[in-house]
């Protein structure tokens, strides 16, 4: 991956003007709908919105193009990585997702050759890009160097070198010193909400490491209502990316019990939320149903 940033003209096989003008009608209808909501950090972007999401965002804003497709393995692991990255930066930066299969003729334009491929977009140009799917750290410290590079936003966790440290141990399987690093950043600062996220995916990481995933399993169908056997075959779903099986399954469990196994339960479960992160469609799922057993 190459993290130095030179400007260039978006330019390729496609005149994106002439796409512009063709889906002009479309743009004007789906800009009222942004018009009167927040500043996005994620959008989908195709051939019609392409002029109104990327060229003329990106003369206040990044903006970060993600081509990827839903066959695409290395996509679906890069993905998440940057929507939650987007999400962090509150709009310092905005993620515009691409589906190549849908829109050919952008990923042409584009010059992309291979997926997942990212490319940064600033004052219409694109200054920066990478290929394949990536550790997070290094994904840090690529959106970290856009922002500096373009003098836009407030400092990112991912520019400090305590968060950069404590990333690389997450990503090279150093569970214990990432635990660590990410402690002190919230010793030093309590409302770090990223390094909070860090702390619990690097703990949930910690749990299912070296876990036998079919004895997990059987001890879970075995033994349903056994909090430590739910929870750690809820800790292997969501690890492994199943998500939302494994935050309905401790939601299930929660409404299923009562007392201290009910608390401890739902503690686990808060926890998880943590290391997915709050924004998590799934999450904001799970945390409904949750405070509808609760409550």
């Amino acid at each position: 991956m190459s993290t130095e940033f030179s400007a260039g003209r978006f330019a390729g096989a496609v005149p994106l003007d002439g796409l512009a003008r063709r889906s002009s009608n479309t743009q004007a209808a789906s800009a009222q709908t942004s018009a009167v909501g927040e500043q996005p950090t994620v959008v989908d972007v195709t051939e019609a919105t392409f002029q109104r999401e990327v060229v003329e965002r990106s003369l206040s804003v990044p903006v970060v193009l993600d081509f990827w497709a839903a066959w695409c393995g290395p996509c679906r692991q890069l993905s998440p990585i940057l929507e939650r990255l987007a999400a962090e930066g509150r709009g310092s930066w905005v993620l515009a997702k691409i589906d190549v299969d849908a829109n050919q003729r952008l990923a042409a334009a584009a010059g992309v050759q291979g997926i997942p491929a990212v490319k940064a977009v600033w004052q219409g140009q694109i200054i920066g890009e990478f290929t394949g799917a990536i550790p997070e750290s290094q994904v840090r410290a690529w959106i970290a160097e856009l922002l500096s590079v373009t003098g836009i936003g407030q400092p990112s966790p991912a520019a400090d070198p305590g968060y950069v440290q404590a990333q690389q141990a997450l990503d090279s399987g150093d569970f214990e010193a990432a635990i660590a690093a990410f402690e002190k950043l919230l010793a030093d600062n309590p409302a770090d909400a990223a390094a909070k996220t860090g702390l619990a995916r690097a703990k949930l990481r910690q749990r299912v490491s070296g876990l036998d995933r079919g004895a997990v399993r059987a001890a879970a169908q075995a033994r349903p209502d056994d909090v430590a056997a739910q929870c750690a075959l809820a800790d292997v779903e969501v690890a492994d990316g199943a998500v939302g099986s494994g935050l309905r399954r401790l939601v299930e469990l929660v409404a299923r019990l009562s007392g201290s196994e009910r608390d401890a339960a739902r503690v686990h479960l808060l926890e998880l939320f943590d290391a997915v992160g709050p924004d998590d469609p799934e999450v904001v799922a799970a945390r409904t149903a949750l405070n509808r057993v609760l409550f």
